[in-house]
């Protein structure tokens, strides 16, 4: 039996007091260490790393989807109207417009581009929205709209890390993260934190979803749309339960004995994902099988068939993934970066989505699941008012866009924000991508200051050293 020899190699990792994790850590040695010993003191206590915890006040949401658009979506054809730069299609912008400014890719000085489809008012608010978002248009009153969001990227990778953590630089951890770090999760039988992707996936990759340097068990989890939910989640040939539940009893074993050895929390996420792996086999089928809802459901959604992955099914997923416990689902759908074919293109994914994101904002208040949950829908950045790829096309815009919010404290039936005639820059009530996540963690019950891990000395948070809670959109 291998048992005995891995014993070994344990006690022998015991008995080297004067390793580096020793001296580092066991000793004590920096902050670092005192650290990892306080977080693995709390793990002693409670030794699941995502059991539920308190935020720092009552929280108006209580779970977050998030709904991300990758590739930036138009503002100026979706969301924010601007009928002088229909009017002024074809022309030069003004040259005190441009001081200062540097494209992503266009000559500034290219000619303006009127929006390619018209806007009407919806609801009782009267919220000005594209022809191309009926269906947004029914849920109008329930949402905020903000037309002045800007950040400091301008290319698709850093622009969207940012959106998702904070920083244009790979390794911080992503807003999912950070939520489950703070808050923990209500389910043991699925993962605190659950990706969907549709299209063609993002150019930032795992760290819009990533922990970062947080423990792994706050990262997400990418949830497959075919197949096994997760890769080898399926018993290979011969292996029944006892012999699964033996083999992974005797891994757990040794792990713990591991952690207490050496000290490492990163041990002790080990073992919570095997064991959550576990149970995911018999969570994560039932979880994916659609035939329990009703057609009008499907049809509600625009789910023609339950069983081809797509955008509509990710929507219906993330509303039995929040129903079932989990605390953050996070929607990925790469298909928005539109440097040319702009009106053909713009008007195919907002049919591909405009249907399915309104009806989970629907489905979420009818099930009175929306006062405590935090819906985002946005992209990394917008699109310029200039054109690019001869008349059909827009660039990567970093000071200027839209997103939407709903549910969970968020002030409904309102427009927060405006732009200049052009959609260029904002003129009233400017909004950052830090200032979107402060607030954010404020609706979960959070001070974004405090919400802090210690990491080489300094304490890192997902709005960095700055970021301003937006009252104006909070009830």
């Amino acid at each position: 039996m291998p048992l005995p020899v891995s014993l070994s190699v344990v006690q022998s990792a015991r008995a080297q007091a004067l390793s580096r994790r020793w001296f580092f850590g066991g000793c004590g040695l920096g902050l670092a260490g005192i650290a990892a010993r306080s977080l693995l003191a709390e793990e002693r206590l409670a030794p699941d790393p995502l059991a539920s915890r308190r935020p720092h006040f009552a929280p108006r949401a209580r779970r977050v989807v998030y709904m991300f658009q990758a590739g930036a979506p138009s503002q100026l054809e979706l969301f924010d109207p601007k009928p002088e730069l229909a009017k002024r299609d074809g022309t030069l912008p003004p040259p005190d417009l441009l001081a200062g400014y540097r494209a992503a890719f266009i000559n500034p000085n290219s000619a303006l581009l009127g929006p390619k489809y018209s806007f009407r008012r919806f609801g009782e608010s009267s919220m000005e929205l594209s022809e191309l978002l009926p269906a947004l248009g029914g849920v109008a009153d329930d949402i905020c709209l903000i037309r002045s969001l800007r950040t400091d990227a301008v290319n698709h990778a850093p622009a969207q890390i940012m959106m998702n953590t904070g920083s244009q630089q790979f390794g911080r951890p992503s807003f999912g993260a950070w939520t489950l770090y703070g808050l923990g999760s209500e389910t043991r039988d699925l993962p605190g934190f659950v990706v969907l992707t549709s299209a063609k996936g993002t150019s930032g990759g795992a760290s819009n979803y990533g922990a970062g340097f947080l423990p792994t068990a706050y990262g997400g989890v990418p949830l497959r749309s075919g197949g096994d939910p997760l890769l080898y989640l399926s018993n290979p040939k011969g292996i029944d339960a006892q012999a699964q539940r033996s083999s992974l009893d005797t891994v757990n074993q040794l792990n713990r004995l591991a952690l207490d050895a050496v000290g490492d929390p990163e041990i002790a996420a080990r073992i919570h994902s095997y064991e959550m792996a576990y149970r995911l086999q018999t969570s994560a089928p039932e979880l994916l099988d659609l035939s329990s809802e009703p057609r009008h459901v499907l049809s509600r959604y625009g789910i023609d068939d339950p069983n081809r992955p797509g955008y509509a099914r990710n929507c219906l997923l993330a509303r039995r993934l929040l129903e079932r416990g989990v605390r953050f689902v996070q929607l990925f759908h790469e298909a928005w970066d539109q440097h040319h074919n702009l009106a053909k293109d713009v008007k195919k994914n907002s049919g591909e989505t405009d249907r399915a994101s309104a009806a989970l904002v629907a489905d979420l208040k009818e099930r009175g699941l929306l006062d405590d949950t935090l819906v985002v829908w946005g992209g990394e950045f917008g699109r310029t008012p200039m054109v690019q790829g001869g008349k059909d096309g827009r660039d990567h815009h970093n000071r200027a866009f839209s997103v939407w919010l709903a549910g969970g404290g968020v002030r409904a039936g309102h427009v927060h924000g405006a732009t200049d005639d052009f959609g260029f820059n904002v003129v009233a009530d400017p909004v950052h991508v830090h200032d979107l996540n402060a607030t954010l963690l404020h609706l979960l019950g959070f001070d974004h200051t405090k919400l802090t891990h210690r990491v080489q000395g300094r304490d890192y948070r997902l709005t960095d050293v700055h970021g301003t809670v937006v009252r104006g959109i909070l009830a």
